[in-house]
């Protein structure tokens, strides 16, 4: 498998491509796709990157696993391909920014666009073997993405950490930099959507931050 990253942020994460963790991981995780169907596509798995480099992060939103049903994933996290229906989550989504924003609810699924304006969706596993919900986790996969955390915490340019539901909240104690806003609630599941997502305004208050720290706000729009 080959780990296609985006140059911008090879300067912070090529020291992990050579760790042993990193090299067990891909080992596992090319083993699993010679011998399993696999999500998202190969090519695709590192798309957060690919789409949101370094310089240009924004906002921070932190999934944990990438959906598990034929085609959805797409290597950006609450992210389906075009033409695939709406997961639960995905649904919660688009119906807190329309009642947030006012924008009317999307026929796509495809948050692309919200990854090139900035928007780093970041799964803590980034593969998943097909219609087996979690079956790369404590693999490496989380040790990675818990480094490119650190990694932008580290950096001084204003960013929002967006933390939906308890593993994502738990990634909090990487986010020690007073420059970022951290904002968190329960996650846009129907199991739990209601508890403290719906209403959050997270969005208003994602491009709040951004204006009063002199940053291109986001346009939550999908087509």
């Amino acid at each position: 498998m080959t780990v296609d990253v985006h140059q911008s942020w090879k300067p912070f994460l090529q020291h992990e491509f050579g760790k042993p963790y990193f090299k067990d991981l891909i080992a596992f995780v090319s083993q699993e796709y010679n011998s399993h169907q696999c999500f998202p596509k190969a090519s695709d798995i590192f798309n957060a990157f690919n789409h949101c480099h370094f310089d240009d992060t924004k906002v921070v939103i932190i999934g944990q696993d990438p959906y598990h049903g034929d085609g959805q994933a797409n290597g950006l996290c609450f992210s389906v391909n075009d033409g695939i229906k709406h997961p639960p989550s995905l649904i919660n989504i688009f119906k807190e920014i329309e009642n947030d924003l006012g924008i009317t609810y999307p026929l796509g699924g495809n948050l692309m666009a919200w990854a090139d304006q900035g928007v780093l969706l970041l799964n803590a596993t980034l593969t998943v073997r097909a219609h087996q919900a979690g079956s790369h986790q404590k693999e490496g996969w989380e040790q990675f993405t818990d480094n490119v955390i650190i990694e932008l915490n580290k950096d001084n340019d204003p960013k929002v950490f967006v933390l939906w539901g308890n593993n994502a909240i738990k990634k909090e104690l990487l986010i020690t930099n007073p420059h970022h806003l951290v904002l968190s609630s329960s996650h846009p599941s129907p199991l739990s959507a209601r508890h403290s997502f719906f209403g959050s305004k997270v969005f208003t208050k994602i491009n709040d931050f951004l204006r009063k720290n002199s940053r291109e706000i986001i346009d939550f729009k999908i087509i």
